[in-house]
C-alpha cells in the first residue's frame, strides 16, 4: 500500500487558490477597463455621469479583487487564515484538525475552542486536485506540529 503522506513542505508556506485568483483579477481588470469605456464612449453624458460610471466600475472591480484575497499563511509559530474581509491569526495549539470533505467550498479548520473556521484559500472550486493537496499539506503540519508540541517538556 503505498504511502499517502505528504511531505511537510518547507515553512513559510502559503495556500491560495491560484487559478480562482487568476481569474478574478483578470475579470476585474476586464471590468473595470470595459464599463469605463462604455462611460466615455457613450454620447450625451455629462462628467457626472461619465465619473458614475468609473466608480462603479472601480466598485465592481474591487468586488472581484475581494474575492480574490483568500489565503493560509502557515510558519514557524502558527497559521494565518485570511478570508474576504477578515485576517486571522491562530497558534498551532489552536488548531485541532483541517477538514476537506467532499462537497465542501472550502476547507474547515477545527479550533480547540469547539468552533470551526473556515479556511477560503484552499477551495476545490476550479482546482481540486491541488485542494485536496493543500489541505493533506496543511493537515500533516498541524499533526507534526502538534505531536513536536505535546513532546516539549513543561517545566
Amino acid at each position: 500500500m503505498p504511502d499517502t503522506t505528504p511531505d511537510l513542505p518547507a515553512l513559510p508556506v502559503t495556500f491560495r487558490p491560484g487559478r480562482t485568483r487568476a481569474v478574478l483579477t483578470v475579470l476585474a481588470v476586464l471590468t473595470f477597463a470595459a464599463i469605463t469605456a462604455v462611460g466615455m464612449l457613450l454620447d450625451g453624458l455629462g462628467t457626472g455621469e461619465r465619473l458614475s460610471f468609473a466608480l462603479t466600475a472601480l466598485l465592481l472591480a474591487g468586488v472581484l479583487f475581494l474575492l480574490a484575497r483568500p489565503r493560509v499563511t502557515a510558519d514557524e509559530t502558527g497559521v494565518t487564515v485570511v478570508n474576504l474581509t477578515t485576517k486571522r491569526r491562530l497558534a498551532w495549539a489552536e488548531i485541532i484538525r483541517v477538514n476537506l470533505r467532499q462537497g465542501d467550498p472550502w476547507a474547515f479548520l477545527d479550533l480547540s475552542d469547539g468552533t470551526s473556521l473556515p479556511a477560503l484559500g484552499i477551495q476545490p472550486g476550479i482546482a481540486k486536485q491541488r485542494a485536496i493537496q493543500d489541505a493533506r499539506a496543511l493537515r500533516a503540519l498541524v499533526e507534526a506540529r502538534s505531536a513536536a508540541a505535546d513532546e516539549t517538556p513543561r517545566g
